[in-house]
């Protein structure tokens, strides 16, 4: 198998895969072998993201890709933006994370609750690069319970807000051009369009991080900021339902990521147990490492299987959260198994740089916390298959 061209594919996959998707996932992965997996290795040892790779791939419509062409979005299916996701985890979930949050949590709201005037003023500039968002929700002591959010905003008179507050684990913050702040007010939860460089604004970068080491990650702090109600403002919606949507769509995102990830552990994985030679023999040969290599394609493909189910559906407006909340909780699992399977299989070889396990190893330990943990995701599904709540419990 060659580890750069080929697609782990054991049930078929492609071939219920249109032309246009086939043909995202072949440019995805083009641009990953040439761009990211020759550097990506040095990009996380030293703690950096790969920003000279922000306008190419906005140059071939990575961001926003299933939104409306209307707005310089390539408009493409939810089946094809997953396929997306796949490949450019398959090089490192720093990148997948990237244009999963300027795609799902920053072009979609503004999509989604955004005024005219705000899509069309944000999204053809994001969809490019030239913009670059980020997310803030997430508070130092508010994660899985996000309506005990602190961040207030305050209407000033004159159509202005004042925002105070303090968000955490913000993905792209610091190098951020605008962010989408959800801040509570007299009248619930509402979502705020703040350019960083509003008087008040400040995103320092958190480093010293074991996990997703190539991915920019942000303190947000707002003190007394300022903005103007008419262009800062998402109209569109009120409450916790508004984040919760865009969370939605960031997790269908990675139930598709995390197996690109879980790819490439396993491919490097069969690789190496068909060429390491031991007592005269491949490791392959060996029944051991042969049932974890069997184990590892049957879980990447069952999880290949339900994440291309769920993008049917989702094009199809007939998905549910909880469904998402099953991709995302069973495939960043069977990730992160499949990735410490394959780190067995390439003995010590496996902690090194020159092989990408560990690193993916790493990261996934975050995505399986991330976006809802797995703990969180398993009680969303049992509340809709009992009726009852049991977050609380």
């Amino acid at each position: 198998m060659n580890l750069t061209t080929e697609m782990t594919d054991y049930m078929g996959l492609q071939g219920l895969l249109t032309d246009e998707e086939k043909l995202v996932r072949e440019t995805a992965r083009q641009f990953v072998n040439e761009h990211v997996l020759p550097i990506i290795e040095e990009c996380a040892q030293t703690e950096t993201f790969p920003e000279h790779l922000i306008r190419p791939m906005g140059e071939l419509g990575f961001y926003g890709s299933n939104l409306p062409e209307k707005y310089g979005c390539a408009g493409l299916s939810n089946v094809a933006y997953g396929l997306l996701n796949y490949e450019l985890e398959r090089g490192d979930s720093g990148l997948r994370s990237f244009v999963s949050v300027q795609s799902s949590l920053v072009m979609y709201p503004v999509y989604a609750y955004g005024t005219e005037a705000q899509k069309e003023y944000w999204l053809p500039k994001m969809a490019t690069g030239e913009v670059i968002g980020c997310f803030g929700l997430t508070e130092p002591d508010f994660g899985s319970n996000p309506a005990g959010m602190r961040t207030r905003a305050v209407r000033e008179g004159n159509g202005k807000w004042r925002i105070n507050g303090t968000k955490m684990w913000i993905t792209n913050g610091s190098i951020a051009h605008v962010a989408v702040v959800w801040a509570k007010t007299d009248e619930g939860i509402r979502g705020f369009l703040v350019p960083t460089d509003t008087p008040g604004f400040s995103a320092p970068q958190m480093k010293g991080k074991w996990s997703l080491r190539a991915s920019v990650t942000s303190e947000l702090v707002l003190e007394d900021v300022i903005v103007d109600e008419e262009e800062s403002l998402l109209p569109g919606v009120v409450g916790l339902k508004g984040p919760l949507g865009c969370l939605t769509q960031a997790r269908y995102g990675i139930a598709w990521g995390t197996l690109g990830a879980a790819e490439m552990c396993y491919q490097t994985a069969l690789d190496y147990a068909l060429n390491r030679i031991q007592f005269d023999r491949p490791i392959a040969a060996t029944q051991l490492q042969q049932k974890k290599l069997a184990e590892m394609v049957t879980e990447l493909t069952k999880g290949q299987l339900l994440a291309y189910q769920l993008g049917r559906l989702k094009d199809a407006g007939t998905y549910t959260p909880a469904q998402v909340s099953m991709a995302k909780m069973n495939n960043a699992n069977i990730a992160r198994e499949i990735a410490s399977a394959a780190r067995t299989i390439l003995g010590a070889n496996g902690i090194m740089g020159e092989y990408p396990i560990m690193r993916h190893m790493a990261n996934l330990e975050s995505i399986y916390t991330y976006e809802g943990t797995h703990d969180m995701h398993t009680l969303i599904i049992g509340q809709e298959i009992t009726g009852i709540p049991a977050f609380r419990s």
